[in-house]
Formats: C-alpha cells, structure tokens, sequence
C-alpha cells in the first residue's frame, strides 16, 4: 500500500447525543485504503460503518481524531470547500434508489444533471452515453426512475454519482433493497467502474456476496476496524488459478486487536486470555487453561 493512503482515518471518534445520553458511533477508528481499491466496509448495525461513510463523503464532522481524503482534511474544510468536495472528489450511493434519482427526470437526465450542474454542457451528451453503456442502462435511457427495475435504477445512480468524474465513490447498502440477480448486477457494474474508469471504491454492506466482487473486505465492530480478509488470485506452475483468502487482525497504534467472533465464539474466550511469544508467532490459549 502507498506510503500516503488515499484515503486515511486516525483515531476517528464520532459522538452522537440521543436524548440526552452521548453515544459513540466511532471510538478511535483507524483505516487505510490506497486510490484505485475496491473495498467492502462491513459489520453489524450499529458498528459505525454508516458514520464511517458520511463523513468521508463531507456530510458529517467526526468528533476527533482524522480523517483525510485525496489529502484534503475533512475536520478543516470550509463550507465553500466541502461543496466543492463533494462535488469534484467524491460521489455518493444510497441504499434508497428513492434518494439517488430524481422521479420527474428520465435515466439520460439524472446523469446528465451534475454535469450541467458543474457547466459541463460541452461534453456532457458523450459523457452520459458513455456512462449509460458502460453501468448496462443505455437500453432504458429515456425511462423515468418509475419505469427502471430496482437494478436498473441503482446502477443509473452509480452513473450520476461518477458523472462528475469522482476519484472516490462511496455506497452505502447499493444492494439493500434488491434481489441477488440484481444485486450480482450492481455490484459487477461497480468493478467496472473500478477498473475502467480508476474511481476508488467503498461499499459498505450487509450483503455476503460482496466478498465475492472485492479483494479487500474491512469489518467494523463497535466502532473499530477489526479484521480485514484480503484476496487475491495465484497461478500455479500449471497454469492454474487459484484464489487464496487470507484473515488478519488490525493492530492499532498502542498494540490493540480484537480478535475475530468466530475465534472467540469456537474457542470460548472471555474475560483475559494467556499469550505466548515464540520466535514467529504469538499464542493465544483460554485463560482458565494450564499449559
């Protein structure tokens, strides 16, 4: 990974006040991802991962700690720089297809309007097309959002989101509300503009068969990064590929982990566990056990 990440979260905290009581959505997150990821943030309800992603796309401050994106500090930014953030540098997909697309434009419209927007009249009619061909909706350009199935809507939401030629796009549940065609759909439409088009990408989701479409998949428990799985496709002497999956814990700046649920589940680990150090390797046994 880059020495400077693109993106970049230090000891990020996120406090909420809900009735009089504060309640920490984020409690000294860290995170790294490098421009040109594709990435899954993904935990429970409740972890963070949703505050996570508002504030990197400027619609929420953090409580301390930092967070940069493309270098720009999101904790300083002025109001004119964040509209200007969020206009150039970031793009943004909901879980609602209601919240992506405006009902009374056709699917042509939606994408063209942050380029009239940005007054980019010039070259917005080969831009839209070539966004509309390349997320599979050139076929449904003049329907209205009404007459779009689920998918078709979402992946015509990702096409405005990128329009402004974003070098960050963020999603938050894009496959909440759809079935697992559609969904395969959305998320095959995200590799491509990752690929094709160099956009960094963050999805945060629930969705199981996002792992499938990443190589990097990032969870969130009680407001921390936890674990990442990395992936990455090996070829043998054969010639033959093969997919290697790979767990790690996240060790933070003062040495702090947790392990995975499932470790701890299998195992019955609570309260204080016994460590060993070995020359390569650390070992972790049940506290109430006798070596």
């Amino acid at each position: 990974m880059a020495s400077t990440p693109f993106v970049q979260c230090e000891d990020l905290v996120r406090i909420f006040s809900v009735d009089g009581l504060e309640v920490q959505a984020l409690q000294g997150l860290n995170l790294r991802i490098a421009e040109g990821e594709l990435v899954a943030v993904v935990g429970a309800s409740g972890s963070g991962k949703s505050t996570l992603l508002t504030i990197l796309s400027g619609l929420d401050r953090p409580t301390g700690g930092t967070a940069r994106v493309a270098g720009i500090d999101l904790l300083t930014m002025g109001r004119k720089e964040r509209v200007r953030f969020q206009r150039e540098v970031v793009g943004f997909v909901w879980q609602q297809t209601s919240r992506n697309l405006l009902p009374y434009l056709t699917a042509r419209e939606n994408v063209a309007l942050p380029l009239t927007l940005a007054g980019r009249r010039g070259d917005a009619a080969a831009r839209v097309d070539e966004l509309l061909e390349l997320l599979d909706v050139a076929d449904c350009a003049d329907r209205l959002p009404a007459q779009l199935s689920g998918g078709q809507q979402q992946r015509t939401a990702i096409a405005v989101a990128v329009a402004g030629s974003p070098r960050l796009l963020l999603a938050d549940e894009p496959t909440g509300e759809l079935d697992e065609a559609a969904s395969v759909n959305v998320l095959e439409a995200m590799e491509r503009v990752n690929a094709e088009l160099g956009v960094t990408v963050v999805i945060v989701t629930h969705d199981p068969a996002v792992s499938e479409h990443v190589d990097r998949t990032i969870q969130i428990r009680d407001g921390r990064t936890s674990t990442e799985v990395l992936r990455r496709t090996e070829v043998d002497e054969h010639g033959a590929h093969r997919r290697v999956v790979e767990e790690f814990a996240v060790l933070d700046r003062v040495g702090r982990m947790q392990l995975p649920e499932t470790f701890i589940d299998t195992l019955e680990l609570k309260d204080r566990v016994r460590l060993g150090l070995e020359t390569d390797h650390v070992e972790v046994f049940r506290g109430d056990e006798e070596r």
